[in-house]
């Protein structure tokens, strides 16, 4: 924006006393040819700050040309003179009381335009607080300047570039709280923490570090803020360093390192979201700030931040008594709905979440108001009251500021004084600032208390629940059992053993604190599943398979939803429930809003397997990543299905999608390493297939992966060209071993998945790897039935687009091979007696192996395709590869006429119901189907519909005698 700033301002405080500002007024020379509007302006000024009123007379010429130019080319040029006061004058010389001098001259110029800029409405709250940042960037430069000039006169300093002395000296001089936001408020002080790399440092030989550089920094100190005749220019404030009260004024970045990394706290974590590099070596700054984003993001959602920086704002509130909004006396700042209220809600949300939303790791208050916005933590009612109190309490906090120049926020208790200051601040009168103090204060405190202060007492409303002492307390077996337990004893002395340490996961101080606290609200989570008892004693288990309880514990104690979610798993999905056990973060995923969207699609979900994986150090840092990644994934969508967000074929794409990226991705890890070793096989190419429920895209939670891997090269340069070269044939061969490793291997983060090579050409005998070229002659000349049953279901999941291709091209052409029906059929009825006289099946439950299950189905399936989609291609499914899963050939066929109408959709229909309750039983039964609890048994019938176990197990029976039925008419 330009324009003179006398031509920018609209806005003035109001007067008490015209006559006594226009008396004051007639002081300023010149000032009747002004406009209205700025003699309105300076006569607020007048009556209302001393501070300013002494800096215009004082030097009247300054006023007028402050007036005369754009604010932000006068603010421009002043933070260009203050940066430069630190450069040596004529020969050479550093005259630190001249430094002092021209700093604190150009300070008060300075707060003159910035009060004149904002006071007349000339800037936004942006505008002034990112001027005074950057004078104050300026400041703390010119007196390292000067000090490090002096150094280098001296012979104690040896800069790279004595210009620039700062440049390459190893000193990092850090900016935290507003400076570092670029948010500083107009008489504030500057929080600094200075460090340096001994490893850089230009020092002679000699001189020692540590003292060299703590004393720069107390005279850096003392040149800004010792007040002068001509006043000061910043107060500096060091005490947000490491330990303050034991450490020097300036410390190694090692040890600022270890400190943080051992002994870092939540708020240090807070303060520095904000910290910026302002002097100093600025690369090294920043490369100091990103070599310690681990401490202040956490890889998972950090709800313990919460309680560490609420206990810091309590702690603020019990020193100062800011216990009820007021307006007399009432600080700003630190007062309920001050402030700071605003941001800690924004700070903490961003410890919390940040390390898994990069977008929230931002410095600026209402910037990171509108990403917790778009993030989906806030809502738009909350980002709006929030931002409009803070900057309205921000310009309150300006006036008070103004008003003498001091680091204030405390309005005036007397009410004379305070409605005195209601006019400089704009207002008619003290009744229009009380209502808008207090508006804008209540919706502070309101969106505050419900992140901090609403927390619910976990025993209330619950009951009498003591299990301590040896013996069982009469009241707690009764609220036990109101709560739905059937064996109240066995579950006091569970609880009991937990407390005595018979856990190793909550044996430490820490974890028998929380449980503690959390007992009372775990019992009624418990108690609202199904089978409490049961619950409680999966639990208890998860407990001596953990090494540390004390993160879940932590979490759950946080966040309600959580509980009952978790407990819900206890009671009817153990495999979910296992999986928090091993890994407690997972739970993060579920209060991500991210989680009531579910994706299926595989490039997303790839996206996101690649994102959480990241770019790990080392091949076996990967294994370890990829395991923790794709378990949180499945767990994901585990959970969604649990919840109702996914279906069950959603959560079968989703599953599939998940495993799709694990492959593809130990593809390229496994590549990256072998070829560091053996080099590439010129033309080599390499695909994999995906067979059975992952080529049709059909997984469930625990599904093996059926894996075909296919390689081609260039037949007349069979070598590879690495240090270790080796043969074509054993190259891809070796490399398959590799990513099976990769794939099965256990690591100390647990298994991936089981693979299995079955489904090649030639099946358990031979290489493990298929060429191209024979594949194509195999399936052409040699493949059994079974293997162009399974064909029907192959897809390429990953590897060389190219190869990938032609793959597909081999195995639709073998697919569409003209063959006689009936002998299909009879092959058909063949393998399914086959499989029946080997394997048989496991009872009712057996939704797979049991006469007219889903190994019947995906058999009709698979014979309709064989036999007819030489005539008809719609069975195929597309030209991509993507073959439709039973049900779609169903109704595909239904539609061709193979099948009547009436046949396709009985059959599509008992697939669907057989598939849908595989993917529940999959996800919530553990071991063999029959041993299925009632609890599961019953989740199981309400999942599919139906409304007890019984009606299940009688409507399963009979989908499965039509299905049998159909099965033996069509295939007869």
């Amino acid at each position: 924006m330009s324009g003179a700033l006398r031509d920018r301002i609209v806005a003035a405080p109001v007067l008490s006393d015209p006559d006594a500002a226009a008396e004051r007024l007639a002081e300023l020379p010149g000032l009747k040819r002004e406009p209205k509007r700025v003699r309105a302006l300076l006569a607020g000024i007048a009556e209302h700050s001393p501070f300013l009123w002494q800096i215009a007379l004082r030097d009247p010429k300054a006023l007028a040309h402050l007036l005369d130019a754009p604010p932000e080319e006068a603010a421009a040029a002043l933070v260009a003179d203050q940066a430069a006061a630190g450069r040596p004058g004529e020969g050479g010389a550093i005259d630190l009381d001249a430094v002092g001098a021209r700093l604190r001259r150009n300070r008060a110029t300075h707060a003159l335009l910035v009060a004149l800029a904002d006071i007349g409405g000339a800037w936004d709250l942006d505008a002034v607080t990112g001027s005074l940042s950057d004078f104050a960037d300026a400041s703390v430069s010119a007196a390292l300047d000067a000090l490090l000039g002096q150094a280098a006169t001296a012979g104690r300093f040896l800069p790279p570039d004595p210009a620039h002395p700062q440049a390459g000296s190893g000193l990092v001089v850090l900016g935290l709280g507003k400076l570092g936001a670029r948010e500083l408020n107009y008489s504030s002080d500057i929080d600094l923490i200075v460090f340096f790399d001994p490893e850089r440092v230009p020092l002679r030989e000699g001189v020692e570090p540590t003292p060299f550089f703590s004393r720069l920094a107390q005279g850096m100190g003392r040149l800004l803020q010792d007040r002068t005749g001509e006043g000061y220019v910043h107060r500096v404030d060091y005490r947000l360093r490491p330990d303050p009260g034991s450490t020097p004024t300036a410390m190694s970045l090692n040890s600022a390192y270890v400190y943080y990394e051992t002994l870092g706290q939540n708020w240090e974590r807070a303060a520095f979201i904000k910290a910026r590099a302002i002097a100093g070596d600025i690369p090294a700054g920043e490369e100091f700030l990103k070599e310690l984003r681990p401490f202040v993001w956490r890889k998972y959602f950090d709800f313990a931040s919460i309680a560490d920086v609420h206990a810091m704002k309590r702690q603020i509130h019990a020193v100062r008594g800011h216990d009820v909004i007021g307006v007399a006396g009432h600080d700003i700042k630190l007062g309920r709905g001050g402030i700071r209220e605003v941001e800690f809600f924004v700070q903490t949300q961003q410890l919390v979440f940040g390390g898994r939303r990069p977008a929230l790791r931002g410095r600026r208050t209402v910037e990171m108001l509108a990403s917790l916005t778009e993030e989906g933590w806030i809502d738009g009612h909350a980002r709006d009251e929030m931002a409009a109190a803070y900057r309205f309490l921000r310009g309150i906090e300006h006036r008070l500021q103004m008003v003498a120049d001091e680091q204030t926020q405390r309005l005036p208790a007397d009410e004379a004084a305070l409605e005195s200051f209601a006019r400089f601040a704009g207002f008619p009168g003290l009744d229009a600032f009380r209502e808008a103090l207090l508006g804008h204060a209540r919706a502070v405190q309101g969106h505050y208390a419900l992140l901090f202060e609403a927390e619910p007492d976990l025993s209330a409303g619950v009951g009498n629940l003591v299990f301590s002492g040896a013996n069982d307390d009469p009241e707690t077996l009764a609220t036990l059992r109101a709560l739905g337990f059937r064996e109240p004893e066995t579950v006091a002395e569970t609880v009991r053993g937990w407390h005595f340490g018979r856990r190793a996961a909550v044996r430490s101080a820490r974890a028998r604190e929380v449980l503690t606290e959390l007992v009372p609200a775990l019992m009624q989570a418990l108690g609202g599943t199904p089978d409490p008892d049961a619950a409680l004693a999966a639990l208890d288990r998860a407990f001596e398979r953990m090494p540390a309880a004390v993160e879940l514990l932590t979490i759950l104690r946080s966040h309600e939803r959580l509980r009952l979610l978790f407990a819900d798993f206890l009671g009817s999905a153990p495999r979910l429930a296992d999986t928090v056990a091993f890994s407690p973060h997972v739970l993060d995923a579920v209060i991500d809003p991210a989680f009531v969207r579910p994706t299926t699609e595989t490039d997303r979900l790839a996206e996101t397997y690649r994102a959480l994986v990241g770019r790990p150090a080392a091949f076996e840092e990967f294994l370890d990543r990829s395991r923790d990644a794709a378990r949180q994934m499945r767990f994901v969508t585990g959970a969604r299905l649990l919840s109702g967000i996914l279906d069950p074929a959603g959560a079968g794409r989703a599953f599939s999608g998940i495993a799709d990226a694990a492959v593809s991705a130990a593809l390229d890890a496994v590549k990256e390493t072998f070829e560091a070793e053996h080099g590439r096989v010129p033309g080599g190419r390499i695909a994999i297939l995906g067979f059975g429920r992952l080529g049709s895209r059909q997984l469930t939670a625990e599904s093996d992966l059926d894996l075909v891997v296919v390689y081609d090269f260039d037949p007349e340069d069979r070598s590879s060209d690495g240090r270790r070269p080796l043969d074509a044939g054993v190259y891809y061969n070796r490399l398959t071993q590799r990513l099976v490793a990769a794939l099965t291997a256990p690591t100390r983060r647990g298994g991936l998945y089981e693979v299995d090579l079955r489904l090649r050409p030639s099946g358990g005998q031979g290489m493990i790897a298929t060429q191209g070229r024979s594949l194509a002659t195999y399936l052409r000349e040699e493949a059994e039935p079974w293997e162009e049953m399974a064909l029907t279901r192959a897809r390429v999941v990953c590897g060389d687009a190219g190869l990938a291709g032609e793959v597909r091209a081999v195995i639709r052409a073998a697919v569409a091979r003209a063959r006689d029906a009936a002998e299909v059929r009879a092959r058909v009825r063949e393998m399914r007696a086959l499989v029946e006289r080997e394997k048989g099946d496991g009872g009712p439950l057996d939704l797979k192996l049991a006469p007219g299950g889903l190994l019947d189905l995906d058999f009709l399936a698979q014979g309709l395709v064989l036999a007819h989609a030489a005539g008809h291609p719609a069975l195929l499914g597309d030209a991509e590869g993507e073959a439709p899963d039973a049900p779609e050939v169903f109704e595909r066929a239904g539609a061709c006429g193979l099948l009547d109408p009436a046949d396709a959709e009985a059959l599509c229909g008992a697939y669907r119901l057989l598939d849908d309750v595989h993917h529940w039983q999959r996800l919530m039964v553990e071991g063999e189907a029959a041993s299925a609890s009632p609890v599961a048994m019953a989740r199981l019938a309400a999942a599919a519909g139906q409304p007890d176990a019984k009606a299940l197990l009688a409507r399963l029976d009979g989908e499965r005698a039509q299905a049998r039925a159909l099965f033996e008419r069509l295939l007869a």
